[in-house]
């Protein structure tokens, strides 16, 4: 069995290392900092070699709360980041000059090892900065820490963290992918069509899928005597009534009313709003799709905001429950009409 590799392989190779080696220029990570007071948001952009972004700001926020403020010389790993990524570059380009399998495999073990060492380094990074907090700090939460989202969403006092990968890190996802394509197809186990043709498409689709199914999609859970409606700033204590806001790039933004999620909406038109979820009447905090569920409004219901609407998952239900009140039953686009 031969050990050469194919020219589609090569291609990939060198598509990767060429990938990594932009990585170097351009951010890898971002944190974004979203709050009432900053509503164009507080960046913190990561490179290779430094941290860039809204730093002197957010370092001036992290005194009052006892965090250690950022600064690029403080971080080892700006320092050998450069060198291993350039490693892998050299490496990956041998490869791609070898054209031998094992080197592709290789290649393919040491970005795979980097990616996970890479992502546990940074979740102890966040760690020690989110809790490692200076005891005389102005502000003192008690049991409080402010450990950044390793990727996604999180809520920390009045900011919304967001933490994702930058230009730079996807560079790195679709070099891991490309190498994983490669693999696959050297390694043999790509399905073969009817024709004994080689389907190319088959891991790609797998590898894409899973790359999408990492993120949220869904609703996240209400904090009931804990989480603030974003409008009106009150705590929500009953679920029933509550209802939340997913947007594209994953944060949440959650209301004690029907009403005071329309009032939110009707103030951020240019919203870029993935998914809105309501309250189930039936269920003490149970999210639902809003744009499927059926809603009865009537004066009898008294949400905390007056917008005196409950919301059902079943037709049925809310039926049955608009036929004793001697209501009608709504749908999501009957509410945007009121």
């Amino acid at each position: 069995m031969s050990n050469k590799i194919s020219k589609l392989s090569i291609g990939l190779l060198v598509v990767s290392a060429l990938s990594l080696l932009i990585s170097i220029f351009v951010p890898i990570w971002r944190i974004e900092l979203a709050a009432p007071q900053y509503p164009e948001g507080l960046m913190l952009f990561i490179y290779a070699n430094r941290i860039g972004g809204n730093v002197d700001i957010i370092n001036g926020l992290n005194h009052y709360i006892g965090m250690k403020t950022l600064h690029s010389n403080d971080f080892v790993e700006f320092t050998v980041l450069p060198y291993l990524i350039s490693a892998l570059i050299l490496l990956i380009s041998f490869s791609a000059y070898r054209a031998r399998k094992s080197w592709l495999y290789i290649s393919f073990a040491a970005i795979a090892v980097f990616g996970i060492a890479a992502m546990v380094d940074f979740w102890f990074w966040e760690y020690d900065y989110g809790h490692n907090l200076n005891p005389d700090a102005a502000i003192i939460v008690p049991g409080m820490s402010y450990q950044p989202p390793l990727i996604g969403y999180k809520q920390l006092l009045n900011f919304g963290a967001y933490s994702v990968p930058d230009i730079g890190g996807w560079l790195f996802v679709l070099a891991g992918i490309l190498l994983l394509i490669a693999t696959l197809k050297e390694s043999g186990l790509f399905r073969r069509s009817s024709k004994g043709k080689l389907n190319f498409w088959a891991p790609l689709l797998i590898s894409t899928t899973f790359l999408f199914s990492c993120g949220n999609t869904g609703s996240k859970e209400i904090a009931l005597n804990s989480d603030q409606c974003q409008s009106c700033r009150m705590t929500i204590v009953n679920g029933k009534y509550a209802a939340e806001i997913a947007t594209v790039k994953g944060r949440f933004y959650v209301f004690d009313d029907l009403y005071c999620l329309h009032q939110f909406m009707s103030n951020n038109e240019d919203f870029d709003i993935r998914s809105i979820y309501i309250g189930d009447f039936q269920k003490n905090n149970e999210l639902i799709d809003a744009k499927k569920a059926w809603y009865v409004n009537h004066e009898s219901i008294k949400s905390p905001m007056g917008g005196n609407t409950a919301a059902f998952s079943e037709k049925s239900t809310a039926d049955e429950f608009a036929l004793k009140l001697g209501s009608k039953v709504l749908v999501w686009d009957d509410l945007q009409r009121k």
